[in-house]
């Protein structure tokens, strides 16, 4: 497995809250629900993100074409027809029809739905089975897909990500986006599952595009990929994790020194192999105390840690709790 193939394994989204928006301008969102990760596909129409800080939209490409189109007004970007937006949380933005339009309605934490003020629009804007908004008939619709809890999408993959990402419709096959807005609707035995499970392929199918353009600003260790030292050792860390690795083996094995493999995986990747190694072993122990009910001794065992005791002690370190807070935490979601 390579590293790409790893980290796009990590999103598993668990009762993700998906709806299609319809809305008659002028309108506008305020996003306050602080969720890791949001998916925004825009069917019909335009809108326009405008995160509360610099959105740092990292593929040049967007901003060219924003620039050229006349799109970014202040820290607004523009969302057409085809496009997805995916916006990395905790931080606050909001959509709307115009940068300048007053936002009319707040989401809070647990998509609780209220006016700027504070009154409740829970019923207001339910147009039926997963559809809201101010207009049945309105001429934007929005495909909206959010990752509630912070388990359902790994921290590597949240770093990898700039703020906003904008992928243009034109630069990609959109069929998941038109496969989803057939099923968002439905009601039927099962639904929800088919809806997560739907919105993970969308979004390994967006990162998948963008990480592969030349002119994105991927993670060191993506780019270091095609790298002919670097890139063997990436492979070979993310094969078999458990492994006992050692710098001298990684070096041996791609053909090169020891301190010429260190050197240059560091200048790549932007950390020594020992620590990208911990760093994977410690993604995975997160994914397997997410997905599955094995012991935490089995858990180290099988990410390369010799004892429990020496996984709680790395795991709290990168995560600031230990695996079994952690798991905790993930089965009962504050709020």
């Amino acid at each position: 497995m390579d590293a790409l193939a790893d980290l796009l394994d990590g999103p598993r989204a668990r009762g993700a809250f998906l709806l299609r928006a319809t809305l008659s301008p002028p309108w506008s969102v305020r996003i306050q629900d602080e969720a890791p990760l949001c998916l925004v596909a825009m069917v019909r129409d335009q809108a326009w993100i405008t995160p509360d800080e610099d959105p740092a939209v990292e593929d040049s490409a967007v901003k060219d074409r924003a620039v050229k189109d006349g799109a970014v007004r202040d820290r607004a970007v523009r969302v057409g027809p085809g496009d997805v937006a995916v916006v990395r949380g905790p931080g606050h933005y909001t959509v709307a029809d115009d940068p300048a339009t007053t936002p009319q309605v707040v989401i809070h934490p647990g998509q609780v739905c209220t006016t700027p003020d504070g009154r409740a629009l829970s019923g207001e804007m339910d147009l039926g089975t997963r559809t809201w908004g101010n207009d049945p008939d309105g001429s934007a619709v929005l495909l909206v897909g959010t990752y509630q809890m912070r388990g359902a999408v790994t921290r590597r993959l949240l770093a990898a990500l700039p703020t906003l990402l904008v992928l243009r419709g034109d630069s990609w096959d959109g069929s998941l986006v038109t496969l989803l807005g057939k099923e968002i609707g439905k009601d039927e035995p099962g639904q929800e599952v088919v809806l997560d499970r739907l919105l993970d392929l969308l979004l390994i199918a967006v990162l998948r595009t963008w990480f592969s353009r030349p002119d994105a600003q991927a993670p060191g260790w993506y780019r270091a990929h095609g790298d002919p030292v670097v890139g063997p050792a990436l492979r070979m860390l993310h094969a078999d994790p458990a492994h006992p690795w050692t710098v001298a083996e990684l070096a041996g094995r791609a053909g090169v020194s020891r301190a010429a493999l260190a050197q240059r995986f560091a200048k790549l990747v932007g950390e020594p192999p020992m620590a990208y190694l911990t760093g994977l072993r410690l993604a995975q122990a997160a994914d397997l105390l997410r997905e599955t009910d094995a012991t935490l001794e089995a858990v180290a065992r099988r990410v390369g840690y010799g004892t429990a005791f020496a996984l709680s002690s790395a795991f709290k370190r990168e995560h600031g709790v230990s695996p079994q807070r952690y798991r905790e935490t993930l089965s009962h979601p504050a709020g």
